[in-house]
């Protein structure tokens, strides 16, 4: 397994000193930091190669459109599909948008089910709402059990009701518990149903083969895995992607346009209105090029390593409360917690002051979050540079909330 005190020192940021104390990054769920790779890659194409891709006779327009190909192809692979099927976005958020309108608006009718969990990012639930009001459908929660696993009891149920839609989180960004996606999507497609996987907390963390798992949509963002900002991925079956209706329109998606009407681009590029992101695109290939050259399947040894770590250390200190699952075998990427008499935001606020990140609030689950009777957690999430001294700080952090609350 690689060392990560050495891959820290490929992520500059990782440098700072943030209060006097020397940073320890633990908001990874959030967004990753990127390592040097990733920012010169993005430089190089910025000072090298910058042009509009698809236009232009010229040198620097095919360089550019070759740079964007060829990360479509990597990306592609990465995750074990075809570049037509790659659909590229800016992040999770807009390709389930993507697939809300310009799949579920033309398939969804009165009656209808989408389902999905109550454990989902809300990126994976109000695209949703919206057009179940539009459409007439109607969303159904699955729900979780005590540990913050999927009741698939009660998935097993719900199935019976035949949904037209089943929306699954791989990993959940809250509590990090890995979904069985392959037996839930193959349950899911036995009555009929479509299946979309956010695959946004997954991709970073695992080995993702698209094949393997089985759905027919899949999302996930570029920088939740080292990758830059604003870059994301939709990928769709091919056949499912022909017979959507584009989501943007305008210049770059068109094949022809007539005074009364327009054709589409062939897929992808039917879904990709306007100057696309090409920078983002080649940051985003690097960092998969960094994952690879690492192991995917070590990443994930690392990942189960560090989480099963900070669940022993989490679990010595007093007036803390995990959420979720303590098997870091069914676990990835995060360890969420209450601190007894604390507000979240209040730990987060002095976890800071001792140079530790973390994320406080409901991060974006606020079903999940009433459906586990509270109202915030502090959560700790961790990437390929975390280590076991990053854990350490946390807990050493932790100990001056208690002085400071008098616990």
């Amino acid at each position: 397994m690689f060392d990560p005190k050495i891959v820290k020192k490929d992520f500059p940021i990782l440098s700072r000193v943030i209060n006097g104390k020397p940073l320890v990054y633990l908001d990874s769920g959030a967004t990753s930091q990127k390592p040097k790779a990733v920012l010169d890659a993005e430089r190089d194409y910025y000072e090298q190669h910058n042009a509009n891709v698809h236009r232009g006779a010229h040198t620097l327009g095919d360089e550019a459109t070759k740079l964007l190909s060829n990360s479509r192809k990597k990306v592609a692979a990465f995750i074990g599909g075809r570049d037509e099927e790659t659909v590229f976005v800016r992040n999770t958020t807009e390709a389930i948008n993507l697939v809300a309108y310009g799949w579920g608006l033309d398939a969804l009718k009165p009656g209808d089910t989408i389902l999905t969990t109550e454990m989902e990012h809300h990126a994976n639930l109000v695209p949703w709402q919206q057009v179940a009001g539009r459409t007439g459908a109607k969303v159904e929660l699955i729900h979780i059990t005590p540990r913050g696993l999927v009741d698939l009891v009660d998935y097993e149920n719900k199935l019976k009701n035949k949904p037209k839609l089943v929306a699954l989180v791989q990993v959940s960004n809250a509590l990090g518990t890995i979904n069985p996606i392959k037996e839930m999507a193959k349950a899911a497609h036995k009555v009929g149903a479509v299946v979309l996987v956010d695959g946004a907390q997954a991709v970073p963390h695992m080995k993702v083969n698209l094949a393997d798992l089985g759905c027919d949509f899949y999302a996930f963002s570029g920088h939740k895995m080292i990758g830059p900002m604003g870059i994301g991925v939709l990928w769709g079956k091919k056949e499912m992607l022909e017979k959507m209706s584009p989501f943007l329109t305008g210049g770059g998606m068109i094949n022809e346009v007539f005074p009364d009407h327009s054709t589409w681009a062939d897929v992808p590029e039917k879904f990709e209105a306007g100057t696309p992101n090409v920078a983002g695109a080649v940051g985003l290939a690097a960092a998969v090029e960094y994952l690879e050259t690492l192991g995917m399947d070590e990443v994930r040894k690392h990942d189960e390593d560090i989480v099963a770590y900070a669940l022993k250390k989490l679990k010595e200190v007093k007036h803390l409360k995990l959420l979720g699952t303590e098997d870091p075998k069914v676990r990835s990427g995060s360890v969420s917690f209450e601190y007894s008499g604390v507000h979240a935001h209040d730990v987060a606020t002095i976890l800071d002051s001792e140079g530790v990140a973390v994320r406080s609030g409901h991060h974006c689950t606020m079903v999940l979050h009433k459906a586990l009777g509270i109202a915030a957690s502090v959560r700790a999430s961790f990437n390929l540079y975390t280590t076991y001294e990053d854990i350490d700080s946390l807990v050493v952090a932790l100990a001056k909330v208690n002085k400071v609350f008098g616990k």
